[in-house]
C-alpha cells in the first residue's frame, strides 16, 4: 500500500479533529462581558468618612451594598439622602453627591429609621423569638418591612371579611 493513498483520509481525520476541538473550545469559553464590566477595572468605593449610626469598621463596599438595599427598599435613588455637589461633576455628566454632608433631613431620619429597625430587632423581635422556642431566627425586620418599596409606607387597610364586623372606630367597608 502506498503511503500517498493513506494522506487523504489522515487529513480528513486531523480537520475533523481540528474542528470538534474548536467548537468544544469556544463552548467552554466564557459567555457575556467579562466581569467588571466590559474590561473595566471593577469599582471601589472610598472608606466611609461619616458614619455616625453604622458601625464605624465598615467598608466603602459595604457600606455601598447596604445603601443601595435601603433605596430598593424605599423606591428612592441615593440622591434623596445625599447633596449633589454641582462643583463636582461626574464622567456621566451628573453631579457627584457628598456622602459626608448631613444637610439633608431625610439623612436623619435614615439614621433613626436605622436606629428603630435595630431596637425592634435586638429587644423585640429577639425576645419574642427566645419566648417563643423558635428553632429558625424570627423573619428579619428591614426597612422594606414597613416601606415596600415606597418612601412613605402605605397604611395597611385590614380587609373586611363577609360576615365579620369590622373593628370598633375601622372606617366601613366600601359598598360594592
Amino acid at each position: 500500500m502506498k503511503s500517498t493513498s493513506l494522506f487523504p483520509p489522515t487529513i480528513a481525520v486531523a480537520v475533523l479533529t481540528a474542528a470538534v476541538f474548536a467548537v468544544a473550545t469556544v463552548a467552554q469559553a466564557p459567555q457575556g462581558p467579562p466581569p467588571g464590566g466590559g474590561g473595566r477595572p471593577p469599582r471601589t468605593y472610598p472608606a466611609p468618612t461619616n458614619l455616625k449610626v453604622l458601625p464605624k469598621t465598615m467598608t466603602g463596599q459595604q457600606v455601598h451594598e447596604l445603601m443601595e438595599g435601603w433605596a430598593g427598599s424605599l423606591g428612592v435613588h441615593c440622591d434623596t439622602c445625599h447633596q449633589a455637589d454641582p462643583n463636582n461633576v461626574g464622567p456621566n455628566g451628573r453631579p457627584r453627591l457628598k456622602f459626608e454632608d448631613d444637610s439633608k433631613p431625610e439623612k436623619e431620619m435614615a439614621r433613626i429609621m436605622y436606629k428603630m429597625t435595630e431596637d425592634i430587632k435586638t429587644n423585640y423581635v429577639a425576645k419574642v423569638a427566645e419566648m417563643d422556642k423558635m428553632d429558625s431566627p424570627a423573619a428579619p425586620v428591614t426597612c422594606g418591612t414597613c416601606h415596600r418599596g415606597h418612601l412613605d409606607p402605605e397604611a395597611f387597610v385590614i380587609p373586611h371579611e363577609e360576615g365579620m364586623r369590622p373593628p370598633q372606630g375601622a372606617p366601613p367597608a366600601p359598598q360594592k
